[in-house]
């Protein structure tokens, strides 16, 4: 029913970011764009049937706290958590061939959580093109939200490749919680209480020619 789409790594510095990824996987990131009045941008990787994005604080870009609206995923707050440290923040599903946004949307009502509204959403490809799509927005890390391309190519077709998703896994106090939207989604995704002392979150194996990363 579901596929994942991509997953999000929040990094407090894009450029040092995309070096870094290339030293430990071999394959460089594309700079992908801004997005305005998010106060972010970001850089993809494709990882064969899904994408990494790699989503930094745009220093461009006003700090959108200033007018009481955080960055996406509470970025600047996942990062200070983290005493700055990459940390992925997200996870994005997107419909299967034959299937809808809206077939996820009551599966994953279905199975007691509402996803809330769409929102259209676009920005500029450093070639000049637009790409647009649709969402609903994340409201925690341990549960996918949904995204539909539309027309638009995905950027796991269109982003440098070489890198292969291991493994997805999610952390969470109440692992039978998750569980049951997982199997809702049809997604096959390991889910495991946390360590003691560790919290809730997500983690994620790649595979390069440089070897493998831990997220």
């Amino acid at each position: 029913m579901a596929v994942i789409d991509h997953l999000v790594l929040a990094v407090p510095d894009l450029p040092s970011a995309v070096d870094w990824f290339e030293d430990a996987t071999g394959v460089r990131p594309a700079i992908g764009g801004s997005h305005e009045g998010l106060g972010t941008h970001n850089a993809l990787v494709s990882l064969g049937e899904c994408y990494l994005e790699l989503l930094a604080p745009d220093p461009d870009q006003p700090d959108p706290s200033t007018s009481g609206t955080p960055r996406p995923f509470e970025l600047d707050r996942a990062l200070a958590d983290g005493g700055g440290a990459m940390v992925l923040v997200g996870f994005a599903v997107r419909p299967d061939d034959g299937e809808t946004i809206d077939d996820l949307a009551d599966a994953m009502f279905d199975a007691g959580h509402d996803v809330g509204p769409y929102v259209d959403m676009s920005r500029l490809a450093p070639d000049g093109g637009r790409l647009a799509w649709r969402l609903t927005m994340p409201t925690q890390r341990t549960l996918p939200f949904l995204i539909e391309w539309g027309d638009t190519p995905r950027p796991n077709v269109t982003q440098p490749g070489g890198v292969e998703l291991v493994e997805v896994a999610i952390v969470h106090q109440r692992p039978f919680d998750v569980l049951g939207i997982l199997a809702a989604l049809s997604l096959d995704i390991t889910v495991t209480e946390p360590e003691p002392g560790g919290a809730p979150g997500l983690r994620a194996t790649l595979s390069g020619d440089a070897g493998e990363v831990t997220l």
